[in-house]
């Protein structure tokens, strides 16, 4: 089977580091899906309007020729407890597929790049090359009482983050909570804990600069690249 995307997501990460380890974590995150010419036909989505979330079927593309491990480190382990790879979302794969589930908030017809879904809570690198969408079916696709592995410890892990006044204008109001959602959710590896060590993660065309001691995420500063 040869794939080939039919989508690229636009999103504000331009690069890995602080991107939600997992979609849905960070609703307030804003992204769109533009797809190819060759699919962006409005047939196409006729009836896709009826459904609030769906899945994408997506690829690490930064992780292209790289091989795979049968054995990987998960950041919320601390980075020094081996898990098997199926065990794992780890982008170290067979294949490099990846799965996310995001809320579909409207689909644009009237764009010039044919039709562009809008969505909530995505975790993908802006550029991603997508593969397939489906609907999400809550019948099936949800299950309350699964068991979540090792995943479910760190569930409720959060940063209490401190954002100076002074920065506050910098970004629009949804977008500036979209960054406040992925600085709690803690983007470094676990295994770091200097608190003197400034982190830089790049997020809409800026460079946000920031430092965590303890429970407390504190931004420094936010420069325009």
């Amino acid at each position: 089977m040869e794939l080939k995307p039919i989508a690229h997501m636009r999103s504000d990460f331009s690069e890995k580091f602080g991107i939600p380890r997992q979609s849905g974590l960070v609703q307030e995150l804003k992204s769109s899906i533009i797809f190819e010419k060759e699919y962006a036909i409005a047939e196409a989505f006729r009836g896709l309007e009826e459904y609030s979330h769906i899945w994408i079927i997506w690829g690490f593309s930064k992780n292209e020729g790289k091989p795979w491990s049968p054995t990987v480190r998960p950041p919320r382990l601390g980075g020094n407890t081996r898990r098997g790879v199926f065990a794992t979302r780890s982008p170290f794969r067979p294949n490099g597929l990846g799965l996310s589930c995001v809320k579909m908030d409207h689909i644009e017809f009237t764009s010039d790049n044919g039709p562009v879904l809008h969505v909530s809570g995505a975790d993908l690198l802006d550029g991603t090359p997508i593969y397939d969408i489906k609907p999400y079916l809550r019948i099936t696709d949800c299950h309350p009482d699964a068991v979540c592995g090792f995943s479910a410890k760190t569930a409720s892990y959060s940063l209490q983050v401190e954002f100076p006044e002074k920065l506050a204008g910098i970004f629009p109001e949804e977008q500036q909570k979209a960054l406040l959602g992925v600085l709690a959710q803690d983007p470094r590896p676990s295994y770091q804990h200097d608190p003197k060590r400034v982190y830089v993660m790049g997020f809409a065309g800026y460079d946000v600069s920031f430092r965590v001691d303890g429970d407390t995420l504190t931004v420094c500063d936010i420069i325009k690249v």
